[in-house]
């Protein structure tokens, strides 16, 4: 049996973690219990997991004594420690027990000396409580449940290279059902290359309920005035515009077309085919501490200063659709009537928690920096005849305790490829200008 020490972090980052180290003990610094009770009373997915580990603490508090451990229901055992003689240790490390971060690897430091044939492991999300736990001698982890391998994340298509014959096949009567054994993903896309001449290529999707390929044809042409540049946002207009495709996600760094892409299409779909009653637009507020009450006005005053980024979006595509030119008042005034008339509405994330949301077309922003708590949170709260769009850049995230790897959005590609209702597509290349594609790749 093995010990693992859990700091606060990681039951903010989880609130299930108690229950992910199997038959092990999992031990609790009374630092944690302390920390905890300061996130409880916050209005967001931290205060919220925080009062989620509380009450379960309080359920097994009534199965027995914490100081001497309770058995937790998957075999493993919950112990708080009490009365420790911190003292020895803060000598012993020469560190001041005045940070919790040092009061918690002294307690692991003494479970250490006081067995050491069983194995002590710290699990941390504090990247620099890691490093210094090494500098001691201490084993440290990052929780890794949620974690993806983010080199290998799913791309969301593929290139294959095909005989002639069967490029012809395919092409002319619009599907082929692939000789080669290759394991394909439901909506994944294929460039394919005739092998005796790779300059001979086109597109195509996988579908899983045929098991077949079928050309990607654009016949739609421009969305709202927006074309795609590149097989990329070809790919990805296909996604957003497919209504049997009920969850999308759009990887990719700055500059690369997401979130205009996500808009232009999500236009198209409410307003020119009215398959949808409105687009729901939201996006988190990290910059802002996750709460709006920090900006003075109505909650739609709060929303405009930090949804600026989705307004310039709107405010281009509306600025090139057919008047090219024109004065950019005439394309705010047109945003605003949109919003208005309930066409397009913008929410705050805090806010869509136990809502249903029915036959909506929903773009979440920046879904980077979303836990795949948070992540499930809203994917489960959209309703029938509803689609959900997240985009974002996990090498952009402000959250403390996300990374490229941990985070919502690679979490949630990675989970549900191969799933009929899914379509991802990673963009790679930059097309809002010549500077902003300099600084993705050289900065």
């Amino acid at each position: 049996m093995k010990r693992f020490v859990i700091d606060t972090n990681v039951l903010l980052h989880s609130s299930n973690a108690l229950f992910s180290f199997g038959k092990n003990e999992v031990i609790l610094p009374i630092e944690v219990l302390e920390e905890l009770d300061k996130f409880k009373r916050v209005d967001d997915e931290l205060g919220r997991n925080a009062r989620d580990v509380i009450r379960t603490l309080d359920t097994f508090r009534r199965q027995g004594n914490f100081s001497e451990g309770v058995s937790l229901e998957n075999g493993g055992r919950l112990r708080i420690p009490s009365f420790l003689d911190l003292s020895e240790a803060a000598r012993a490390l020469r560190i001041s027990p005045d940070l919790a971060d040092n009061r918690m690897l002294m307690t692991v430091y003494l479970l250490q000396k006081e067995d050491p044939s069983t194995e002590v492991i710290f699990i941390t999300k504090d990247i620099n409580l890691r490093v210094k736990a090494n500098a001691f001698g201490i084993r440290a982890e990052d929780f890794v449940k949620d974690r993806v391998e983010f080199d290998e994340l799913y791309k969301g298509w593929r290139e294959i290279y095909l005989p002639f014959t069967e490029m012809d096949t395919l092409f002319s009567k619009g599907e082929l059902s692939l000789q080669q054994e290759i394991e394909l993903f439901a909506n994944e896309f294929i460039v394919v290359r005739d092998e005796d001449n790779p300059n001979h290529s086109g597109i195509a999707i996988y579908k899983a309920e045929k098991n077949k390929l079928v050309p990607l044809v654009n016949k739609a042409g421009a969305i709202w005035s927006i074309k795609p540049r590149n097989k990329e946002q070809v790919m990805a207009f296909h996604l957003l515009l497919d209504e049997s495709i009920k969850l999308v996600t759009l990887v990719g760094a700055a500059g690369t077309g997401k979130t205009l892409l996500a808009l232009a299409a999500g236009l198209h779909k409410v307003i020119d085919e009215e398959s949808y009653t409105r687009m729901l637009v939201s996006r988190p507020v990290m910059p802002l501490g996750r709460d709006i009450g920090y900006l003075p006005g109505t909650k739609e005053e709060k929303l405009s200063n930090w949804m600026g980024p989705i307004y310039d979006n709107l405010e281009f595509i509306l600025n090139n659709r057919q008047h090219k030119g024109r004065h950019k008042e005439f394309s705010k005034i047109e945003v605003e009537k949109f919003l208005e008339e309930g066409i397009i509405e913008i929410e705050a994330l805090t806010y869509m928690r136990g809502r249903s949301i029915p036959s909506q077309y929903i773009l979440i922003d920046e879904a980077q920096n979303l836990s795949p708590h948070e992540v499930k949170t809203i994917i489960s709260r959209v309703g029938e005849r509803s689609k959900i769009v997240l985009t974002g850049d996990p090498y952009q995230i402000d959250s403390p305790y996300l990374d490229a790897a941990s985070n919502g959005l690679s979490y949630c590609v990675q989970r549900l490829r191969g799933e009929r209702l899914f379509g991802h597509i990673m963009l790679t290349k930059s097309e809002r200008s010549d500077i902003a594609s300099l600084a993705a790749e050289k900065l």
